[in-house]
């Protein structure tokens, strides 16, 4: 008995192949979120389109020596030259898990010196209070965006 297409059981009886099975979005319950209010003052076009941000992606992160907060980032910002930026969220990610993806940066901020390391830049990300506890999400991106590129 030959079965086209199909697959037989233990009693010889065919079936249709199954399907591909999509898995369903996972559904999250942001009942218990609490987030800060949006801010009343307006900013103008003119001084919102004065903030460059980029994607930009992670070639090295490690975390800062003698600090409990801070990570520092080795990024690609498709200028050729790598941008380091430092980001106090080493209480939400492990440095590993971070490199290869691609994150969104502020990057004409003025430098600031952190533990004795300039940072050139900022790295956006989410913050909420959810049942009286912080949470912080680094805003990833799509890995096709290629660094450099632009948001408007």
């Amino acid at each position: 008995m030959k079965s086209i297409g199909g697959v037989k059981d233990e009693n010889g009886v065919s079936s249709k192949p199954s399907e591909e099975v999509k898995a369903e979005p996972e559904k999250i319950d942001f009942s218990n979120v609490k987030i800060e209010p949006l801010f009343e003052e307006e900013v103008d076009f003119d001084t919102f389109s004065k903030s460059d941000f980029r994607a930009v992606k992670v070639k090295e992160c490690v975390a800062v020596p003698k600090s409990k907060k801070l990570l520092q980032f080795t990024l690609d910002d498709g200028t050729g030259t790598d941008r380091t930026i430092l980001s106090g969220i080493h209480a939400y990610y492990e440095p590993e898990e971070l490199v290869g993806k691609t994150l969104i940066a502020i990057t004409n901020l003025p430098p600031r010196a952190m533990m004795g390391i300039d940072s050139c830049g900022m790295l956006l990300s989410a913050i909420h209070e959810e049942e009286g506890e912080e949470k912080l999400h680094l805003l990833m991106v799509d890995d096709h965006i290629p660094a450099g590129a632009k948001l408007y």
